[in-house]
């Protein structure tokens, strides 16, 4: 079976060497009739899964998003909490150079989150 496999794909190979307009012809009709099928097939029975595309996290409605709100006044307690801290570290006047920066960028949170950014 093999071999009349092979021999009918060699004839089909000598074939197109020796007829190559026709070969082509064959070859574009054989493209234009499948082309065309194709684009038949995606108007009139459109896949239902090809082509999904999903916002993305940041844009869709979710849960996570409704939840900011008490996200964020867990972040603003945190941040209230550790100023207070320093605070204390302030009135022992044993504040360094990183404490300030840290004052400085703990109060620009704070700030971002009552503003809602």
């Amino acid at each position: 079976m093999n071999t009349t496999l092979k021999q009918k794909g060699q004839k089909w190979i000598l074939w197109a060497v020796q007829n190559p307009k026709k070969f082509f012809t064959c070859a574009m009709i054989l493209l234009s009739v499948s082309f065309i099928g194709s684009i038949i097939q995606g108007v009139f029975f459109p896949s239902e899964t090809a082509f999904k595309i999903r916002p993305p996290v940041l844009y869709s409605n979710n849960k996570t998003s409704q939840n900011l709100p008490i996200n964020n006044d867990k972040e603003m307690e945190k941040i209230v909490n550790e100023l207070k801290t320093l605070k204390v570290k302030r009135d022992q006047n044993s504040l360094q150079k990183e404490d300030s920066l840290r004052i400085d960028y703990l109060f620009n949170q704070y700030q971002n989150l009552k503003n809602g950014h």
